[in-house]
């Protein structure tokens, strides 16, 4: 009879682990991101940064910016390399500015001083961004 009881508990313990292992090996394959959505998502983030570089980078090589440089003293060539070394964040919010500077500008809605005045304030912040890493 004690024999029979260890055999049973035996099985018992045996049928509970291999629930308990299975139940969540089954729920964790839900939540698993395949190796082609990484992929694209990964396309998709280098994309998004090459965009943001290519619009700041085109801030930085107009005539005003050119005249804001100078004004700065600043090394044209060293900002738009340390553009490429902002984290995404800093590039996003970069770009943005860039692109709503523009916007404004070429709707009138700034003059060539205020669009100065942002682009120095743009160079500014990258070279103080760059200095503080």
């Amino acid at each position: 009879m004690g024999l029979n009881c260890r055999k049973f508990a035996r099985l018992a313990l045996a049928s509970i682990l291999a629930v308990a292992f299975a139940i969540p090996a089954a729920y964790a394959q839900d939540h698993v991101v395949s190796p082609s959505d990484l992929q694209k998502q990964v396309v998709n983030d280098t994309q998004v940064r090459q965009q943001n570089i290519d619009k700041v980078q085109q801030l930085l090589s107009s005539e005003a910016a050119q005249q804001a440089m100078q004004t700065l003293h600043a090394n044209p060539e060293q900002v738009k390399t340390a553009v490429s070394t902002l984290d995404n964040q800093e590039l996003a919010q970069l770009a943005a500015k860039a692109d709503k500077a523009q916007a404004d500008f070429a709707a009138g809605a700034l003059s060539s001083r205020d669009l100065l005045l942002i682009i120095i304030g743009v160079v500014v912040l990258i070279l103080i961004i760059v200095a503080v890493r």
